[in-house]
């Protein structure tokens, strides 16, 4: 059996991240939903992924992973505090996305039943391991 590493792994994490990406640009500027703080934080982490990795790609900078690596860690540590807030662990209210428009706290912003901050920490966790993966060397 094949092991995903190298530039297939970071593919991969490029494919993830763009996905993820086109996905918050199309709920934000086509569905018109404002995202919460929370959700522009992880969004300041996703946003240069598909950028940085794919330059990489482009570039064939085996290294570039740990730049993806760094990026989902942060962001995904954004999204864990979110789901927190989203799930009540974090005993604090969690901010609404806008007051009178819908949030990522109500059950309409759920995509395939899964909420969006659940989303987000899926897709920071893939990033990661894809990209900590690109990092390893296929020969050995």
């Amino acid at each position: 059996m094949a092991r995903l590493t190298g530039e297939a792994a970071l593919a991969a994490a490029w494919v993830v991240a763009l996905i993820a990406t086109l996905s918050v640009l199309f709920i934000g500027e086509v569905l018109g939903q404002m995202p919460c703080l929370l959700c522009w934080y992880q969004r300041a982490f996703m946003f240069p992924l598909p950028i940085v990795l794919g330059l990489g790609l482009w570039w064939q900078d085996a290294r570039v992973g740990r730049y993806g690596v760094a990026l989902s860690l942060c962001g995904g540590a954004v999204a864990l505090w979110h789901i927190g807030l989203y799930v009540g662990i974090i005993p604090e209210p969690i901010q609404p996305c806008t007051a009178t428009g819908p949030s990522c706290t109500d059950a309409n912003q759920l995509i395939l039943g899964v909420p969006i901050p659940l989303l987000s920490l899926v897709a920071f966790t893939l990033t990661a391991s894809l990209s900590a993966l690109s990092l390893k060397d296929p020969r050995s």
